[in-house]
Parts: C-alpha cells; sequence; structure tokens
C-alpha cells in the first residue's frame, strides 16, 4: 500500500518548514510574508504528489473543518435534494465542503446524527429540525456553533431560520379553487404539530371559512407505508362523495393520492380538482398538468447559505437572529380548472 503524504514529507522535500507548508494549505501564504513563487511552488508539489489534507486533523490545529454539516428530512425528496445540491454549490466555491444526511424526520436518528457531526467539528449546521429536538439545537447556539433552520422551525428557540409562507401559499390555492367553481374542497395532510403543516392546516382552514364552507381534513401518518396510504386515500374519497377538490399538504403524499385518484376512475378536473404543496418537475407532464404551491428553490438556498457563511465569517458571536419569509409561487396548470 503506497504510503500517505504528510506535510512533514512535503516540507522535507522542498527543504522548507512544515509551518511553511501549513500556510500555504491554509491560504495564509502571503500575511505570513511568504513568497509567491515559494507558495507556487510548494502548492505545484502537493498537486503533483496528490497530497489530500486530513480535514477533521486540520480542524483540531485550526479549530476550523471547513466543512458544514446538514440534516435534511428526505434526499431523494425533490424539494430537499435540489436545496442541498445548491447549498453545496455555492459553498463549495466559499472553500467549504456539505456533509449531509437524512433524518426521516425520526427524533433520535437526528439526534444521533448531530453528535456525530460534534464529534468531527463541523464548522456550522443547516438543520431542517426533526421535533423534538429542540434541546440539541439550544446547545449548539450555546457552544455558539452556527445554526441556521429551514423548512420549519421551533417558535421557542430564537435562531436563524428560512422559511416560506405556508400559510399564504395555502391561503391561495385553496382560494384559486374557490375561484374556478370548486365548493367541496378536502385536505390530505399529515398527522404533524410541526410548524410548516400547522401553516399548511391553518391556510386551509381560514380559506375554507372565508367562503363559508366546512373544513374536511384527511390525516395521515407520516411513516406510513406507501401502499397503506393509498389505500387510505381511496377510502376517504370513497366515504366522501360530496368531495371535488382535494389539496394535498406535500407532494409524497399527492404520489399516493394520485395513484389513489386514478384506482378509482376519477376524473382529474372535471371529477375532482387538485392542488398540491410543493410542485415537482413531473407534474407539467401529467394529463391533465398538476397545479402546484411552488417552493422558490434557489431563494431558499441562498438564504440558508449566506446566512451561514456570514455567521461563519463574523467574529462577534453577538448578533441578532434572522428570520426569513420566503413567498410561494402558485403554478397554475391544468387540474384545477372544473371542467365539468
Amino acid at each position: 500500500m503506497k504510503k500517505k503524504i504528510s506535510i512533514g514529507d512535503i516540507a522535507k522535500e522542498l527543504g522548507v518548514s512544515k509551518t511553511t507548508v501549513s500556510f500555504v494549505l491554509n491560504g495564509k501564504g502571503r500575511e505570513n510574508h511568504i513568497s509567491e513563487a515559494l507558495e507556487s511552488k510548494i502548492l505545484k508539489y502537493i498537486k503533483e504528489v496528490g497530497y489530500q489534507p486530513n480535514q477533521f486533523a486540520r480542524g483540531l490545529r485550526t479549530g476550523k473543518t471547513q466543512i458544514i454539516g446538514m440534516l435534511i428530512e428526505d434526499i431523494s425528496d425533490p424539494f430537499f435534494s435540489s436545496i442541498a445540491r445548491l447549498i453545496e454549490e455555492k459553498a463549495y466555491k466559499k472553500g467549504y465542503k456539505i456533509v449531509y444526511s437524512s433524518t426521516e424526520n425520526d427524533t433520535q436518528k437526528t439526534k444521533e446524527l448531530i453528535n456525530i457531526y460534534r464529534t468531527r467539528q463541523v464548522d456550522g449546521y443547516i438543520i431542517a429540525p426533526s421535533p423534538g429536538i429542540e434541546e440539541d439545537v439550544k446547545a449548539l447556539l450555546s457552544d455558539n456553533l452556527p445554526v441556521v433552520l429551514f423548512d420549519r422551525f421551533f417558535p421557542e428557540i430564537e435562531t436563524d431560520t428560512v422559511v416560506v409562507d405556508n400559510f399564504e401559499g395555502t391561503y391561495n390555492a385553496i382560494n384559486h379553487l374557490y375561484e374556478n367553481g370548486y365548493k367541496n374542497i378536502a385536505l390530505i395532510t399529515l398527522e404533524s404539530d410541526q410548524v410548516q403543516m400547522q401553516d399548511r392546516l391553518n391556510g386551509y382552514v381560514k380559506a375554507v371559512e372565508a367562503h363559508a364552507g366546512e373544513p374536511i381534513i384527511k390525516k395521515v401518518a407520516f411513516h406510513e407505508e406507501v401502499e397503506k396510504t393509498v389505500k387510505e386515500i381511496e377510502k376517504f374519497l370513497k366515504s366522501n362523495k360530496e368531495v371535488d377538490a382535494v389539496f394535498f399538504a406535500t407532494n409524497y403524499l399527492a404520489d399516493a393520492g394520485l395513484e389513489a385518484i386514478q384506482n378509482l376512475g376519477i376524473k382529474i378536473s372535471k371529477d375532482l380538482g387538485v392542488i398540491v404543496f410543493d410542485d415537482y418537475n413531473l407534474f407539467r407532464l401529467f394529463t391533465p398538468s398538476i397545479t402546484a404551491v411552488a417552493q422558490p428553490i434557489q431563494s431558499i438556498s441562498e438564504n440558508v447559505i449566506n446566512i451561514l457563511l456570514k455567521r461563519l465569517s463574523d467574529t462577534n458571536k453577538v448578533h441578532e437572529k434572522k428570520t426569513v419569509v420566503v413567498p410561494t409561487n402558485l403554478i397554475i396548470r391544468d387540474s384545477a380548472k372544473n371542467t365539468a
């Protein structure tokens, strides 16, 4: 097995001190009076021999690993994967690497992942928080570690936060269904007390009440198997014949719901209006195409990473926490046109 090259090996080969090599690796050569010629010579040699610095060992020396830990609900979900990719892209340009994991919205798994990131001494945290990790987030903040929560947050904890306007996005979607002649609009959502889901629920209820309607709500367990969710939605629709439109509170609920609708032979738009919270590229390819509340991925990603990078570069550990609420966009397609 080929021996791994160390800073000491590089210094010995080039006839310089290990400190000089370390300064160059950390981008501090010029400020420590290392000539441009010597810096170029060291960097060229490092590239030739394929030296790979140990980020975690470097963190022990400098207090910085240049690594950001990111915890998201599900990396296979189009929303979270898109967010992660854009954040990773911008972080890399600023010299940071992103290490991310899926929590599956599981409290214990999230706690364990935070502990792993802490032992690896990541510089900052980007978290779509699972329920029940309030104390873990507080512990990070009390240790002056930069934390940005996104997609959802804990109202009782003051921290940097980036979210969309879930209430307004849902309210506008339900209002759109009423404007298109639907009268008995149901909400299919999750059994969840998390703030983003509660805001979507409240937006639905307020819009229905504004039109003197009666809320019709079906809640599904988060970790339910897809096949069971499909059956539950089928049963719900068969038991509520008066329902002429459905709002799905998440795109993965819509996946099961659209399957249920197809199984029942229901015609979207003609028999049943459909709107989904959170757009998905394939929704435009459906027949009819699916109207959706789009979350602005680019804006969310930029706000999250910009806030975290600012905290990482800020020597003043005491600062006012920032909350960014990004508006959603209703993408109007054919599934809510009421062609009956």
